[in-house]
């Protein structure tokens, strides 16, 4: 295995310490993201908030973290991503302390704000520290697999974790327990992160920077409180209005940049745009239907918040497992077919979740959530490779920043469209389930069960007819990954080039 080259102590910039250290970091921002929600109600009783209000509390964060995805994605090219990485790990450390001690809900709503702004840097610094780290695509290939799978241990710990901490102690202990992890965190990156040098030489797009972040802003904006304005108010109409400006505006003016945030030219490259669609499709169909999953199984079955993290346990075992698998498969098969079948499976896995009953028990889930996390695992590993064996190293920062990107909208998309979808449903359902009641009583008992089973059935209906519509959208994304996507040809070639890149003048 081709290593890249170590600097100062015999550790710092071994590639697998490097790979350890940066999960902790992945780690660490995807539980502050799937805790967060657990902890609403307790935070509108404490501040006497409605929920509507509340909900600010995620959009927050969302979209401060969309916008600067791409930004440290290229602050990362140019100043060394170990730089990056470290600053914004102490600052999310720092914001995490300061989002538990809100004294009230303004300054909670401006530290989850931060919050997502310093989180934003990890992903696409701890995906070019992977890259630089293991030179070889094979190598890449499975850490990336491996790295990977810290999104779905987070997605299982954090219901576990953060639900346990809020029931016996505080909704503030969800912001105080990233203290000891982030810490632990920090140590290791200052010991086993490698200094890292730039890869590219210019001075920061600042202007560009703000085009893009009115852009984005406008769009994440809408899809998230959309459904709560309506998708025609005049408060969506002036989003969208919004977006196609300043998407228009940031065009003009990086497409006439010298070392633009987003080089467009990247959009010409046909793997980097295959991938990209891929992602934001299948990343649109699972967030959403794994937006409502949890909604459903604590209205209807009853669930807490812990029993409902424990349901994900089998999604978060799976894909550990076949992420590196599906890493191996991409280089012994085009990477189509490790991609389409992963597809297909989580597919399959949300097509079995389509009968949703309120007599399903704890083990109805295992299989279909299973066949869903091996799926993710398959597809998504190859994915996440392309984009950074696709292109020169001194763009990989930038490159990992436009698919995280494109998968953070898609998933807005995804959870805006399936829950407009599901109350579009429930609505027709009601009325449809109503029509074919026959309730031919004039007793006000009964016509009062009539109408809780009318609209329980018709929910039961409206949440089926979701899933199915996940899995069609997961099998969309499977059609695109078979006729679309697109290996890196050069494979050798660009291998020999990263390693010059990342040797020389190192």
């Amino acid at each position: 295995m081709a290593e890249a080259k170590h600097n100062g102590s015999s550790l710092a910039g071994h590639p697998w310490l490097v790979l350890a250290t940066v999960m902790v970091g992945t780690l660490l921002i995807g539980l502050d993201r799937t805790v967060v929600n657990l902890a609403v109600p307790k935070v509108i009783d404490d501040f006497g908030i409605t929920v509507t209000t509340a909900a600010w509390i995620a959009t927050a964060y969302i979209i401060t973290n969309a916008v600067f995805v791409p930004v440290f994605g290229k602050l990362g090219d140019l100043f060394g991503n170990r730089v990056i990485y470290i600053w914004s790990f102490i600052g999310f450390i720092v914001v995490s302390v300061l989002a538990g001690l809100a004294w009230d809900f303004s300054s909670l709503i401006v530290f989850r704000a931060i919050q997502g702004l310093v989180g934003a840097a990890i992903y696409p610094t701890a995906m070019s520290l992977i890259a630089k780290s293991f030179l070889e695509p094979k190598a890449r290939a499975q850490a990336l697999g491996i790295w990977s799978s810290s999104f779905a241990v987070s997605a299982v710990i954090g219901p576990l974790l953060g639900g346990y901490l809020i029931d016996h102690f505080s909704w503030r202990m969800i912001f105080y327990i990233n203290l000891p992890i982030g810490i632990a965190g920090l140590v290791m990156t200052f010991i086993f992160l490698p200094h890292d040098r730039p890869e590219e030489r210019g001075a920061f797009d600042w202007f560009g920077s703000v085009l893009l972040a009115g852009a984005i802003t406008a769009m994440v904006l809408v899809l998230d409180q959309g459904q709560t304005w309506g998708w025609s108010s005049t408060a969506s109409i002036l989003c969208y209005l919004g977006a196609a400006l300043f998407g228009w505006l940031t065009w003009l003016w990086e497409t006439r940049h010298t070392h633009p945030i987003i080089d467009f030219k990247l959009f010409k490259n046909p793997v980097i745009l295959s991938v990209l669609i891929v992602s934001f499709i299948s990343f649109g169909g699972m967030m959403g239907a794994m937006f409502l999953l949890p909604v459903f199984t604590q209205t209807f079955l009853g669930y807490d918040a812990i029993k409902t993290g424990l349901l994900f346990v089998p999604m978060g075992l799976a894909l550990p497992i076949f992420a590196p698998l599906g890493a191996r498969l991409s280089h012994a098969f085009h990477p189509r077919w490790t991609v389409g079948i992963g597809m297909t499976i989580a597919a399959l896995g949300f097509f079995m979740l389509r009968s949703l009953d309120p007599a399903m028990n704890f083990t109805s889930f295992i299989l279909p959530l299973s066949l869903f996390g091996a799926g993710l695992g398959l597809g998504m590993a190859p994915l996440t490779t392309a984009a950074t064996t696709a292109v020169p190293l001194h763009e990989v920062g930038m490159s990992s920043g436009i698919l995280n990107l494109v998968r953070n909208i898609g998933g807005a998309f995804g959870i805006a469209l399936f829950g407009t979808l599901l109350t579009n449903k429930i609505d027709a359902n009601v009325l449809k389930v109503a029509l074919n009641s026959h309730i031919n009583s004039a007793n006000p008992a009964v016509l009062a069960q009539g109408s809780q089973l009318v609209i329980l059935k018709a929910d039961l209906l409206s949440y089926s007819s979701v899933f199915v519509y996940a899995a069609g959208a997961m099998f969309v994304g499977a059609l695109c990954a078979f006729f679309l996507l697109r290996s890196n040809e050069r494979g050798a070639e660009l291998s020999a080039e990263l390693r010059a890149e990342a040797m020389g003048g190192g």
